[in-house]
């Protein structure tokens, strides 16, 4: 999960420098740099919902080993056996 969360923060630095247009003027010899912000609020909304998916994935995972573990042992999740003890 922390790897899914650093390559998105890795992901929204690199969309954001994408935001950046760099134009150089030969003619006078300037260079400018413009901040498109729109193109910026994409990206973080793109970077977001990418991050979302993929908790979601994890989750989907995580429940589908879980019952095939669940499968393989014979728990049945409605009866929990007899000497199960509660975590918390």
């Amino acid at each position: 999960m922390r790897i899914a969360i650093a390559a998105s923060a890795s992901l929204a630095l690199v969309l954001a420098l994408g935001a950046c247009q760099v134009s150089k003027d030969d003619a006078n010899g300037t260079t400018s740099v413009t901040y498109n912000s729109d193109l910026a609020e994409n990206a973080a909304a793109d970077v977001g919902n990418t991050a979302q998916n993929i908790a979601g994935d994890i989750g989907n995972d995580v429940k589908t080993t879980g019952d095939k573990i669940d499968n393989k042992i014979g728990n049945d999740n409605d009866q929990a056996p007899a000497n199960a003890t509660e975590n918390k």
